[in-house]
């Protein structure tokens, strides 16, 4: 059975095991701590109020997950390593089905907690006011798609419409938009794999629009070509495309070269959210909406990491 206690004597054995440092977690099982408590009494109450409940929180048998912070470990260790629920189970001593259910259950409780951390990023940005709010004083904005590997659907209007023909597998997209910090400042929600990047970006943000200004410049790589047609009063950086027929001049190719030098903080950004196993192994969880919430709280344990790191 994994002990808690003996991977937080080792910085090493936490990143490996839970994404976070004992410091970043010690912290966070304060936060978790609270947040379960509350919810435990929310619940309490309801259960009075319709009838059929009587024992207050903390009584009756106490479960394998003893205190919040194995509590916290199991789930940052489901997130980090995903392993199936049989070996999750086995891992810390739970039946499947009752390590199933503290994943549903715990899942919420550390979402609402990298919520009140402002740690998560947002889902939706329509004004000029939204956009300096979450990325104040920004002068460079980085923008990429991002696809995660699911299970091939049974429908096959389904797996048509997941199909990704760059990844060659069943795949969720999102957008996301990073600053030169590397924060994950906006996830947008998931679409089928057959989606291209800059169709997604054109729905999100209708052309010509206000959104971006001149003073922001967006880094942008080709999965975005037409955006300075579409976009044109936005200031626009991204590599020039291989003519056809023709080659690249050497000046024009060092330009691409210092272009994607820059451009890369928004591939460490989307590395750091994938370092949760979640995100990067194939999604084999049946909920649909799941694979949002997944990728949402993994992106907000990246920002949660290099907050507080």
């Amino acid at each position: 059975m994994i002990t808690v206690n003996r991977a937080l004597k080792s910085d090493r054995l936490m990143r490996a095991t839970a994404g976070l440092s004992a410091r970043e977690f010690n912290q966070l099982v304060q936060s978790f701590s609270q947040e379960l408590q509350k919810e435990g009494w929310i619940r309490y109450e309801i259960g009075v109020k319709r009838g059929d409940r009587e024992r207050k929180p903390g009584g009756g048998r106490t479960g394998n997950l003893r205190s919040f912070t194995e509590k916290l470990f199991f789930i940052l260790f489901y997130f980090k390593c995903y392993p199936t629920f049989d070996v999750l189970g086995l891992l810390f001593n739970l039946d499947r089905s009752n390590a199933c259910r503290n994943v549903q259950k715990l899942t919420p409780i550390l979402e609402k907690v990298l919520d009140k951390k402002m740690a998560l990023p947002k889902r939706k940005i329509s004004t000029l006011e939204e956009l300096f709010e979450l990325f104040p004083n920004v002068k460079d904005l980085f923008i990429d798609g991002t696809e995660r590997p699911i299970q091939r659907p049974k429908d096959r209007e389904k797996q048509k419409k997941n199909y990704s023909g760059e990844k060659k597998a069943h795949t969720r997209k999102n957008i996301v938009i990073t600053d030169k910090n590397r924060r994950i400042g906006y996830l947008s929600p998931p679409e089928a794999g057959k989606k291209h990047d800059y169709g997604m970006f054109k729905e999100l943000f209708p052309p010509p629009g206000e959104l971006f200004p001149k003073r922001i410049t967006l880094w942008l790589d080709l999965g975005f070509t037409g955006v300075e047609k579409d976009y044109p009063e936005a200031t626009v950086r991204m590599p020039r495309k291989k003519p056809k027929g023709k080659e690249l001049t050497d000046e024009e190719k060092a330009q691409n070269k210092v272009i994607s030098g820059f451009r890369v903080l928004v591939e460490h950004a989307i590395g750091g959210a994938k370092r949760f196993r979640i995100t990067s192994d194939k999604f084999r969880n049946k909920k649909d909406e799941f694979n949002d919430v997944a990728m949402l709280i993994s992106c907000g344990l990246w920002n949660y990491h290099l907050k507080c790191g």
